[in-house]
């Protein structure tokens, strides 16, 4: 089934290329079936490459969904068109009133800085507690992850003694979790951070659970138990040379970053990266949109953000 997206948007025509299917508004207004309704809070400065990469990951579903993209007022975006944010983005004063059946909180450039700090912190921490009465389900991203546990629920970030950037292995440690139906009992991850959440600190939290992590760099996946809440550290969405564009532009700066670990063949950044998470990324998304927002968010979407999830969600 298809993604729902503006015709216009540059993510189309990329999405199309790889045979994606994307209705034109025209067709589903037109068609008998409530879609979806998912709200992207696009807090990366490549916004273009982050919308795509996530309406990727979106589109691979039965489901029928509609995207609606949403930016910070408080923060002006340096590295994207003002016209398209003007044209695709919204604020959250024109959505505040609505209600989603999922939101997806991404990851941010600013992990190194206190969460107060952050120009548009006040305006985050709206949309946060927002979400716990007109959203369904929310998935937060890496700095998005953290950002959300430090609002929800009073846990803080910790500087990394170097940044942790590559792909590394990871192990479930919930299997019964619907979230990781599919994955391997060893699978590949992406991070790109230079801080970290502890497993320590989520173990004193009785409302959250952990139900992935990496012996190399810790926590992965960590979901409230009432499945409202879900929180990735890593970066599901990138694409296979995504983490060799920031590397050559961190060496660009002058930076002297260490090469991405397990990600060049050999170490060799001059050879071509593999994509080698692609299908669990892939299955979170489809895993996450299936069991924790279509079964479980009500009919009428007036009740997003109302209604406890149920049974499907509750695991």
């Amino acid at each position: 089934m298809p993604i729902r997206i503006p015709d216009a948007l540059p993510a189309t025509a990329a999405l199309e290329r790889e045979n994606i299917f994307v209705m034109t508004e025209y067709r589903a207004l037109h068609q008998d079936i409530r879609p979806l309704r998912v709200l992207i809070l696009n807090l990366m400065p490549t916004k273009i490459a982050t919308e795509t990469q996530i309406m990727r990951k979106l589109s691979n579903t039965p489901l029928q969904i509609e995207v609606e993209l949403l930016r910070t007022a408080s923060h002006e975006a340096a590295h994207v068109a003002a016209s398209h944010l003007e044209t695709f983005y919204r604020t959250f004063d024109e959505v505040k009133d609505e209600r989603f059946d999922g939101l997806i909180i991404t990851g941010a450039p600013v992990e190194e800085m206190p969460f107060e700090q952050v120009d548009y912190w006040d305006e985050l921490c709206q949309i946060m507690a927002w979400s716990t009465t007109h959203v369904h389900s929310t998935l937060h991203i890496c700095w998005g992850a953290q950002a959300g546990l430090y609002f929800h629920y009073g846990i803080d970030k910790h500087p990394l003694p170097k940044k942790a950037s590559g792909v590394f292995a990871h192990r479930i440690v919930k299997p019964s979790s619907p979230l990781v139906r599919g994955l391997d009992d060893r699978f590949f991850a992406v991070h790109s951070r230079n801080t970290e959440v502890r497993a320590e600190d989520v173990a004193r939290v009785p409302e959250l659970e952990v139900i992935a992590t990496s012996d190399e760099v810790g926590l992965y996946i960590v979901k409230s138990t009432d499945s409202r809440r879900f929180f990735i550290f890593g970066h599901p969405e990138y694409d296979a040379d995504t983490l060799r564009r920031e590397y050559e532009r961190d060496v660009a700066r002058g930076l002297d970053p260490e090469i991405p670990k397990n990600y060049f063949p050999d170490d060799d950044p001059a050879r071509t990266p593999l994509n080698v998470w692609n299908s669990q990324a892939q299955l979170l998304y489809t895993n996450w949109l299936n069991y924790y927002v279509y079964q479980t968010t009500p009919y009428d979407i007036r009740e997003a953000g109302r209604t406890a999830p149920g049974a499907a969600g509750s695991v």
